[in-house]
Formats: C-alpha cells, structure tokens, sequence
C-alpha cells in the first residue's frame, strides 16, 4: 500500500537510448519526473503480476505517454491474464494514439536488438507472477590479425563483427574467422513477490546484479513469509549469495517495516554487498573491463 515515505514497486532501465519499465504501482510517474528521465522513449513494458501495488499506476503512465504524442508501439510483457488486466484498466484511458502489443506468459526470449534479450520464468506466488532477466550480450574483441591469417576481405569486417554470416562466390565467411575470445556481458535480474524455490538460483546465478524483494526483516516473521509466498531478507540474501551474485539490491519492504536498515548487518553476514532499495536509486552497470 502507499505510505507517506516510500513509492510502490517500479524500475526504470535505460539502454541505448532506449527505456523498459518492469512494473508500474502507484507514483511511479512521480518519481520519474524527479529523475527527468522521461517518459516517451519507454519501448517495453513488463509487469510481473495483477496485483494492484504493481499496476496501478500504468493507466496514468500510458495517458502521459499518449500526451507526448508518441505514436510507436509499445510492448507489455507480463504473466497469464496480464491481457485482460491491461484491457480493464484501459477502460479510463479509451484512446492511446499507439499500438500495445501484449505478449502473455512468454516462452522465449524477447530479443530488444543483437545484444540485449529479456528473459522471464514463472515465480512461487499466490498468483501468476514472473521474474525478468535482461541480459547484455557482449562481441568478442576484433582480431585484426585472425581476419587477415584467415583471407577475409575487409568489406566484410564491421560485418562479421556484428555476428553476421557472408557469403561471396560460394565462399562463407563467419564471424569467428575475425573475433577474438567471449567476453562476459552484464546481467540483472528482477525477482518480486516469490517464495525461494531450487529453479531460481539457477534463472538468478552469475547476475551482475540483482533486485530482490526482501518483504519482512526479521527471521521472526519466516511464517508469515511462507503463508504470503513472500520473502525475508535472510532468504534473499541467501539466495544471492548460492547464486553468486555481484549485488544484492532489497526492495518491496513490508509498509510495517518503516526502518529495513536495522536488519541490514545481519543480512550483510550472509551477503556482504547487499544494499537497501530506496526511492530513484540509481544504478550504471558497467561492462567489467569497463570498471574503474
């Protein structure tokens, strides 16, 4: 629910240029007027689940959108039913001006371009939910040595560089004639609203950072976490750390829980670089080589 010192559940991920939501509650317009970052270049939504505290602010957010005279279309990207929510909420918004695209309880991945995918996997919660995963892929160095060792035209260089398979009178080129080794990309992963379960250190593993709910503090409340299908901190912080995570950002708190920091030297026991969520925290993921 709102409360007079925290927003509901939103994050805002810039790349390229480019903007994806994943979810939508109540003043996320507000917070993203106070970072300036705007709003007509969200490309991609995705909603993890129905619940009101991560929707609502959708109708409002759209309605803005339309106001900006955007006329591209807009992907939403949620679990099973997610078409009718985003039907009925739209009932107070009639007129777009846009196209929504809505893609329902995903298979696949949705690919934004080459190097950036949106992966999901369904969650323990007490409705259809969905953790996301954006994963930056990253192109192997050019070996300009390997491209000229192996014959290939310099035509075709920036080409194969990008991943690109040429062929020239019954010659193929490939992209591994002219790369060097992978290089390790970046990855963050969003879980809310779900019970820890064997399938999702895995989804989560290797993140370069991740954004968990951590709901209830105390270890005391570990039965009330069970009957929610939600989390502690405890249990968050333990999944990050078998799933070997750079960072651990909590979020999602509890409204009772007006003070998570007093559980946080507790949970830096089990996870050392475990962070607070807090109202437009904001995050620059770096490629590693890139790191200062």
């Amino acid at each position: 629910m709102p409360t007079p010192y925290r927003f509901l559940t939103s994050l805002l991920v810039s790349y390229k240029g480019r903007k994806i939501l994943i979810d939508c509650g109540e003043g996320t317009q507000v917070s993203m007027k106070l970072l300036a970052w705007g709003f007509k270049a969200i490309d991609v939504i995705c909603i993890t689940h129905a619940h009101a505290d991560h929707v609502l602010g959708l109708p409002g957010l759209l309605a803005t959108i339309r106001n900006s005279e955007r006329t591209e279309p807009i992907t939403i990207i949620g679990p099973k039913g997610i078409r009718e929510v985003v039907k009925g909420l739209l009932v107070i918004v009639p007129y777009l001006g846009f196209e929504l695209r809505i893609i329902e309880d995903p298979k696949d991945a949705f690919v934004i371009d080459e190097q950036l995918s949106i992966h999901s996997m369904p969650l323990d919660h007490t409705i259809p939910c969905l953790g996301y995963k954006f994963v930056i892929k990253r192109f192997p160095r050019f070996d300009v040595q390997k491209a000229e060792q192996n014959g290939v035209p310099k035509k075709y260089w920036s080409r194969l560089q990008k991943g690109e398979t040429v062929e020239e009178a019954g010659v193929i080129y490939t992209p591994d004639l002219v790369l060097g080794e992978e290089r390790s990309g970046i990855q963050l992963t969003y879980v809310t609203d779900t019970r820890p379960f064997p399938g999702l250190v895995d989804f989560v593993r290797g993140s370069n950072l991740l954004i968990c709910e951590g709901m209830y503090g105390s270890d005391d409340e570990q039965d009330k976490a069970i009957r929610n299908k939600r989390m502690t901190f405890r249990e968050a912080a333990q999944l990050a750390k078998e799933a070997a995570v750079d960072e651990l950002i909590l979020t999602h708190f509890s409204p009772s829980l007006f003070d998570p920091n007093q559980y946080l030297e507790a949970t830096r026991a089990i996870f050392p670089n475990t962070h607070l969520g807090e109202d437009r925290l904001v995050r620059k993921l770096k490629f590693k080589d890139e790191e200062e």
